[in-house]
């Protein structure tokens, strides 16, 4: 008898790039896709943070470089990403987030999360898809959305409808680019403990809401989602495109 054999979790070969990549969800996929034998390219405007990240991820015996990048300056992105070799694995992750009830959003809140969330994150997209289709080997973009993708959020209106955005982008970019077998998802995460999300959980009716919400009974941690990059980046994952791979805790269950 032959049994089917696992697909290998390895990435040995391959080139990823991570935005927001100098510290918390983009900095844990940077060191995950390293720790499974990518090239991992690490994207931000923060020189010094992607810098000592580079290096630690190289000092563990990764591969890695750091790209200084604006991802909401177009051009800029098309032009960094132009010089690069294509890449096979992208973490489309650089977002932000100014919790306020609807009525008090301002236009410059509501440009600025739909620059990063939205406008950014679909060009940055593009300009790595194009190179990948002009590689002609196909690779995986991943979406780093939101469970607030899926449903709706107190004090979170503009928030909410860029991750939903993301979502029907997920969808419809892999649909366009399935010919070229380029694979394209989003990963969900709930509540996550890092630099942008501390100040929230300061707030004691809020920590405890959160975590009445979310049924296992704890916030994430960047580790949580390690698993699900490297999972949707490699060839684990080679007939899984178009979904949301939702890393919640169970908030969207009910």
């Amino acid at each position: 008898m032959i049994l089917p054999c696992l697909p290998s979790m390895r990435l040995d070969g391959r080139r990823a790039l991570v935005t927001g990549a100098g510290r918390g969800i983009g900095l844990a996929a940077a060191a995950a896709l390293a720790q499974v034998g990518a090239h991992v390219t690490l994207a931000a405007r923060t020189a010094d943070e992607i810098g000592a990240a580079a290096q630690a991820i190289e000092a563990e015996g990764g591969q890695a470089a750091p790209l200084v990048l604006d991802v909401t300056d177009t051009a800029a992105v098309r032009t960094a990403i132009g010089a690069q070799p294509a890449f096979d694995v992208l973490v489309n992750n650089a977002g932000t987030n100014r919790p306020r009830t609807f009525l008090e959003v301002t236009e410059d809140d509501y440009d600025t999360i739909t620059g990063l969330n939205q406008r950014a994150a679909y060009f940055v997209a593009q300009a790595v898809a194009r190179r990948m289709v002009d590689a002609g080997r196909g690779g995986s973009i991943i979406h780093v959305s939101s469970q607030m993708g899926h449903v709706g959020g107190q004090n979170r209106t503009v928030y909410c409808m860029t991750k939903h955005g993301i979502e029907g982008l997920t969808k419809a970019m892999a649909i366009d680019l399935a010919p070229h077998g380029i694979r394209v998802n989003s990963i969900g995460p709930t509540f996550i403990e890092t630099p942008l999300t501390k100040p929230f959980f300061e707030n004691v009716p809020f920590r405890e809401d959160v975590l009445r919400r979310i049924k296992l009974g704890r916030l994430g941690t960047v580790e949580d989602l390690m698993g699900a990059v490297v999972f949707l980046a490699g060839d684990a994952a080679a007939l899984v495109t178009g979904t949301s791979l939702l890393v919640d805790g169970g908030w969207t269950a009910e």
